[in-house]
């Protein structure tokens, strides 16, 4: 499995660290074993490596004054948002400081006009969509978990709506973060489009808590459509639906999300969900525009699927069928341990161009199959993207090391592929072995920017680049 190494640690520093931020914070440091063990990677089998202590910042301010104390006394800080990434980013492997950023979860600004708002990185997806409904407007990325807004940026998320709004990066207008030193800076204005100087908004989203600490982000959102529909479609074997989705790509359906599970998925969502879907590989889709346009979408679509040898296509505008489905897949994680209990569910996360994807997925189920594997699929297939969630006894070392395997095999095909490692996970410990193997010397240059940022290496150490 993918090992966690530990770091040098500064212990004079962090010593110091500690002592600073317990004045000045008060009950708002926390340096209990479980408090920081929560805040140590545990969602998936990297070793939890708590850090020493948690603060919780309640403003811009906080955050650059916690940033100046580990500057000072060269003490590793890392942001947390609510802990549902995935590869390891969150863990401490030098100790210092978990800057946990739920306190600053505040929506400061709404602009109808202009389809943007302005928030603090503390705020859920789910809560940042409750308050804008009655505005007629949401936020389209949709990761899966209620992970945070801040989270969301630094790990430039995706999710199921990817394949009509894009990802993060796409949705992401403007910044302010801390960066090592402690200054404050705004990366752009609120503007739909500008041509000032370096995008460092780009640059920022997507790395992962090591080149400053996000503290507010500026959102495109979008008006919620006229008419959604869902729809559902079974096939007899996955490259079949595999044809589906880029067929639908390539004929140019504005399709919102477009969701692959295999037949064992299927099996596990009937049993969690108390659905009575086709056992067998299946698409769920959503459509979305005018009442006209998604019926001529969801038609267009069973055209298509009935060309491959889909069956039991069926698509609904009733909100309540449509959520239920939905909630479905969202369940899917819990689903899958239920097929195995007290095994644990490892996410794996690869994207290719969409004309490889039902070749990559055919080779996935051969190497699940000879390394004697329980996998599942599930997929935001729309745009190429795809896990496979592995379920294995963290106490058979053997099979762990099949996992491993399994996973190195994958990541690697999918560079092969011309794909990446990472669609939406992101680097954090785990997939650091392979961003060299993506992208080569370009990672010099990323290291060049690191050490520019961040020259004592304060922020997230030990993640996304390699040693």
């Amino acid at each position: 499995m993918v090992q966690a190494t530990d770091m040098p640690r500064n212990e004079d520093g962090i010593a110091a660290a500690l002592g600073v931020l317990k004045q000045q914070f008060g009950d708002r440091f926390q340096t209990g074993a479980s408090i920081r063990e929560q805040h140590g990677h545990t969602t998936t089998w990297i070793r939890n490596q708590p850090p020493d202590g948690v603060v919780f910042p309640q403003s811009t301010e906080e955050v650059a004054d916690v940033v100046k104390v580990c500057a000072t006394h060269k003490v590793p800080l890392i942001p947390f948002g609510v802990g549902t990434s995935l590869e390891g980013h969150v863990n401490a492997p030098a100790g210092g400081i978990s800057m946990d950023m739920g306190q600053m979860n505040e929506i400061l600004a709404v602009y109808p006009e202009d389809l943007n708002c302005v928030v603090q990185p503390g705020v859920t997806r789910e809560q940042l969509n409750t308050y804008l409904r009655d505005q007629g407007l949401f936020f389209p990325i949709d990761p899966g978990a209620n992970a945070t807004i801040g989270g969301m940026t630094a790990t430039r998320a995706s999710g199921t709506n990817a394949v009509r709004y894009g990802t993060m990066k796409d949705n992401v207008i403007a910044l302010e973060a801390v960066m090592a030193n402690g200054d404050i800076i705004k990366t752009a204005q609120r503007a739909k489009k500008s041509s000032a100087g370096y995008d460092l908004t780009r640059l920022l989203v997507g790395s992962e808590g090591t080149l400053g600490v996000i503290t507010k982000i500026t959102l495109r959102l979008q008006g919620i459509p006229e008419a959604m529909s869902s729809a559902r479609c079974s096939f007899e074997t996955v490259d079949a639906a595999c044809q589906a989705v880029m067929a639908t790509i390539q004929y140019g359906i504005p399709v919102a999300r477009m969701e692959l599970l295999d037949t064992a998925s299927v099996e596990a969502v009937n049993a969690y969900s108390k659905l009575d879907l086709p056992v067998s590989p299946l698409l769920l889709l959503e459509f979305h525009g005018s009442e006209a346009s998604v019926a001529e979408q969801s038609a267009t679509f069973g055209d298509i699927a009935e060309d491959v040898g889909g069956t039991g296509f069926e698509w609904t505008t009733n909100a309540e069928e449509r959520n239920r489905l939905w909630q479905a897949r969202h369940d899917y994680y819990w689903a899958t341990l239920q097929i195995s209990p007290g095994k644990t569910a490892i996410a794996t996360d690869v994207c290719v161009p969409i004309s490889r994807l039902a070749e990559c997925v055919a080779r996935n189920n051969e190497m699940v199959e000879e390394l004697g594997l329980t996998g599942l699929i599930v997929g935001h297939v729309g745009d190429g993207n795809f896990h496979t969630t592995l379920l294995i006894d963290m106490a058979d070392h053997e099979e762990i090391a099949r996992a491993e395997t399994f996973v190195g095999r994958l990541n690697d095909l999918a560079i092969s592929m011309d794909g990446t490692c990472t669609g939406e996970h992101g680097i954090g410990q785990g997939k650091r072995p392979y961003l060299t193997r993506e992208l080569g010397a370009s990672t010099r240059y990323m290291a060049a920017i690191k050490a520019a940022f961040d020259p004592h290496g304060i922020l997230n150490p030990g993640k996304v680049l390699p040693d």
